[in-house]
């Protein structure tokens, strides 16, 4: 089976946290019998087993949209280069579905990378994240992406069930929309949590640093941090002007062996209060593997994550943040919670190789329905 995959993210080397999860999704589709797969991508790391199929003036210029936080931030940002980088992005994708007109299958991640797909009716499988919502309302976009799944099968697949009504509400007449949910890589359920009782409480908050994704953190965490004896550890790049208050422990942007080797054994649990619109955030997923109980805002993309009361507590104002913490600083309560946590994740979510072959069993399906058209 011949997969032609396009994703605007992917990361540079081993050491680079910018899309690691399109690495392992990469990784596990290449493993996976009988496929054939070439990747149109940033500049990286491939496996032996795929082709990449991005020209060099390609690399180059994606490299450099990775550089600047990538097209969804980009576009926040505003300013001629938000006007002007979609357009030379859905440009060099034309050229890129031209160039390979003997694939069966196209496996598209986000929304607008569909948009330049030609008309020949070869079936795809298109990803879509939490901030692929907010394309829609664009003026002509969904008009534009009826017109491309017009004519071949079809799966929109968002990595969580939240989605699934928008989706459906926009595109069910044309497409079936599947949830998919990402892997996780195994190194995350092999970590071994102890935490020091004689050393600090040490809580995680790993995000990018804007404003939607901090939230009310620090306004809600200075009464209960600040010379409390706990310690708040906040990682991530800087991606806003954002004043990082003095009692926070601001690390900057952290690999992935970093925070499974150095972090997560030893922490409390991890914290988001992020308003920002996502998916299925893959990092809280990854800390609940490693056995931490969360601390999350309440809104549906933690809502769906988060078994209140079980796998971790979900908040709505200080006051319930702060009981939050305190209950999870029990540590009977907080091996109960991380073991809940690290269960549901391995059992819902599995590896990326599962992730993989959720994806191959939809790629299956969508040829099927090619050859009885």
């Amino acid at each position: 089976m011949r997969v032609l995959l396009l994703s605007t993210s992917y990361p540079r080397d081993a050491t680079d946290w910018r899309g690691v999860f399109m690495r392992h999704l990469v990784g596990a589709l290449a493993r996976a019998p009988d496929i054939q797969l070439s990747v149109w991508a940033p500049p990286g790391e491939l496996p032996v087993s795929a082709t990449s199929v991005t020209t060099p003036a390609e690399a180059d210029w994606l490299a450099q949209l990775m550089a600047t936080g990538g097209i969804s931030h980009l576009m926040r940002r505003g300013g001629v280069q938000a006007m002007l980088a979609p357009v030379k992005l859905l440009q060099m994708l034309r050229a890129a579905y031209r160039r390979h007109p003997g694939v069966d299958v196209y496996h598209i991640n986000w929304l607008q990378c569909a948009l330049p797909l030609p008309d020949n009716g070869k079936p795809a499988l298109i990803t879509v994240l939490g901030n692929d919502l907010k394309l829609l309302r664009l003026p002509l976009v969904r008009s534009l992406l009826r017109r491309v799944m017009r004519n071949r099968p079809v799966a929109i697949c968002p990595n969580a069930e939240w989605m699934q009504a928008p989706l459906q509400a926009a595109f069910g007449d044309l497409a079936e929309v599947i949830p998919v949910s990402f892997g996780i890589d195994p190194c995350w359920y092999a970590i071994e949590r102890k935490i020091d009782a004689d050393q600090p409480k040490r809580w995680l908050a790993v995000t990018r640093l804007t404003a939607a994704k901090l939230g009310p953190l620090f306004e809600w965490s200075e009464r209960v941090f600040a010379r409390s004896g706990r310690e708040l550890h906040l990682f991530g790049p800087m991606q806003e002007s954002v004043q990082v208050p003095d009692w926070v422990h601001y690390h900057g942007a952290a690999t992935p062996e970093q925070l499974a080797t150095q972090w997560f054994p030893g922490a409390c649990g991890l914290i988001t209060l992020s308003s920002h619109a996502e998916g299925r955030p893959q990092v809280m997923l990854e800390a609940m593997a490693a056995g931490l109980p969360i601390v999350a805002s309440r809104m549906p993309a933690h809502a769906g994550i988060v078994h209140d009361g079980d796998t971790g507590i979900l908040c709505q104002s200080p006051e319930s943040y702060r009981r939050a913490l305190e209950t999870l600083e029990d540590s009977a309560i907080n091996k109960r919670f991380g073991e809940a946590a690290r269960d549901w994740v391995s059992r819902d979510m599995g590896t990326w190789d599962d992730c993989a072959q959720r994806y191959v069993r939809i790629y299956q399906k969508l040829l099927g329905e090619t050859s009885r058209g």
